[in-house]
């Protein structure tokens, strides 16, 4: 809940401290934004787009697919590199749905901080778990939260603002990053015509982040997945290639495969500290 984490909000216009009234967040500045009926609050300023922000579809697409518990690997890899207890604030930078959070806070402890640029997507997430708020916000803008606030950030498949996650880093704080390979899902990506991962990919990440903070630790989780035709599909529809993808296609493409469809999982969790 957003009582949960007012504490640790900033206010995007001025950075002085947020705090709640009612179902209104304000600053000592005068500046205030309301509480959405479904949980979430927008801490965007007035100039931000949304367009890049999942969709609707998008999000009810992940949502199913991960609660069916196909992603439990990523899960158990990430509760694991978190470690705990955690007294303070997680915070998850591209957020989604809350589903990573939610079950790092049930290992961990502490509050959670759901940050994403999809509305429709921090819906869900305001009800993921009950010690989440969940705040709109741009990752690639200052961030709505105060400097040094955060025991621990979540970064999986999302954008990662290297100087902005240290400063919300508490010293000796950590940044868990979820990306993945070039296996990954790779079945899918030489038969759909996929947008596929560069190999190069973990250096690039290492190079953005470097500056900012120390790699302390990386494992590779490596599984299989037996997906029907339409979890095969959502698996499509969840992320960037939704943008991509002719939907007609996409159905003559998937009917050829069979079931179930043998994908391979193939990500890295990789520590950082500040």
């Amino acid at each position: 809940m957003l009582q949960d984490i007012e504490r640790y909000l900033a206010c995007p216009h001025c950075t002085q401290r947020l705090a709640l009234d009612g179902r209104t967040l304000r600053c000592a500045a005068g500046h205030s934004f309301d509480q959405a009926k479904q949980g979430y609050v927008s801490l965007l300023p007035g100039d931000a787009h949304t367009g890049t922000g999942d969709t609707a579809e998008m999000v009810a697409a992940r949502s199913d697919f991960l609660a069916a518990g196909h992603y439990q690997p990523i899960v158990a890899a990430l509760a694991g590199a978190a470690g705990g207890p955690v007294d303070g604030l997680v915070a998850d930078l591209g957020a989604g749905t809350g589903h990573y959070l939610a079950h790092v806070l049930e290992h961990t402890g502490g509050v959670g901080a759901a940050l994403d640029i999809s509305k429709f997507a921090l819906r869900r997430a305001a009800k993921a778990h009950p010690r989440i708020g969940a705040v709109v916000c741009d990752a690639w803008r200052p961030l709505p939260l105060q400097d040094g606030c955060a025991d621990l950030v979540l970064n999986v498949f999302a954008p990662r603002n290297g100087p902005e996650i240290q400063r919300i880093l508490r010293p000796g704080g950590r940044l868990l990053v979820v990306s993945p390979t070039s296996r990954h899902l790779a079945e899918l990506v030489s038969a759909l015509g996929l947008l596929s991962v560069d190999e190069d990919k973990d250096r690039r990440i290492d190079e953005k982040l470097g500056p900012w903070l120390t790699r302390t630790e990386q494992v590779e989780v490596d599984f299989r997945l037996a997906l029907s035709q339409a979890e095969a599909a959502a698996v499509v529809a969840m992320g960037p290639n939704a943008w991509h993808t002719d939907a007609g296609r996409l159905a003559a493409a998937l009917a050829e495969l069979g079931e179930p469809v043998s994908v391979t999982g193939a990500v890295r969790v990789t520590t950082y500290t500040r």
